[in-house]
């Protein structure tokens, strides 16, 4: 009997301590090693509208004309992948001034894997990255979110800042159902100093990017200002 309670204490442990590692995995705020961003403090209506994945051509086609109507500057973070596949589409947001961030090369989730799988992901991302014209800093979001204690305690040991967001409309709920809903949520929920994420670049996330006329006329309105990532960042650093 004390063999049995013994195990099932020792499984109960296990799932616990599974499930805990898991939610820290996952945590927009918090990680094992280095500087994590998900927002930045400030009273300024400063705002940082962010893309993952791509660059996917057709969407970068449609993108660049809605941003630069509208004075905006945003940050992508893009895949290796996708950037040895469409050199020309990064080029093409470099030249219109926006900044290039490193969304791993395979998009892979990056949890119990080496640090050679990482350096790999991550190095060949920036080398690509910087052969688009990309200047200064390439800030690093991991694929899903997710970041155990491989990648960044490799982020840490190479100078690398994890950036993630604090407001997500268009990603598992209702809300990304329409336009209008992501949109509106944007608008009413966001505040100064917000990384707003969208994912825009393939045809099943049509609403998203139908969405980025609204959010950018929206906030706007109220007085927000777009700025990229790196200068959301040297907001807070000048305070």
């Amino acid at each position: 009997m004390r063999t049995v309670r013994f195990f099932a204490l020792l499984a109960a442990v296990t799932v616990g301590l599974a499930v805990t590692g898991w939610q820290i995995a996952k945590s927009r705020t918090y990680q094992t090693f280095g500087e994590l961003i998900s927002e930045v403090h400030t009273e300024s209506r400063l705002v940082a509208l962010t893309f993952d994945d791509g660059p996917a051509p057709e969407a970068v086609s449609k993108l660049l004309p809605v941003l630069h109507e509208h004075g905006v500057k945003a940050t992508f973070f893009v895949t290796g992948a996708e950037l040895e596949r469409y050199p020309e589409a990064a080029a093409a947001l470099v030249a219109a001034g926006h900044e290039l961030g490193n969304h791993s090369y395979s998009h892979p989730r990056m949890v119990f894997i080496s640090q050679a799988k990482v350096a790999s992901e991550v190095e060949r991302t920036d080398e690509l990255i910087r052969a688009a014209g990309q200047l200064g800093d390439i800030h690093f979001r991991p694929p899903h979110g997710i970041k155990a204690i491989s990648l960044p305690y490799f982020l840490k040991k190479t100078g690398r800042r994890t950036v993630m967001w604090s407001l997500e409309p268009d990603s598992g709920s209702q809300i990304a159902s329409s336009s209008n809903t992501i949109t509106k949520h944007v608008i009413d929920n966001s505040k100064p100093g917000d990384i707003i994420l969208l994912h825009v670049m393939y045809n099943s996330r049509r609403a998203s990017l139908e969405a980025v006329p609204g959010i950018i006329e929206g906030l706007q309105l109220q007085g927000f200002q777009f700025v990229t990532v790196s200068e959301l960042l040297a907001e807070e650093s000048s305070r």
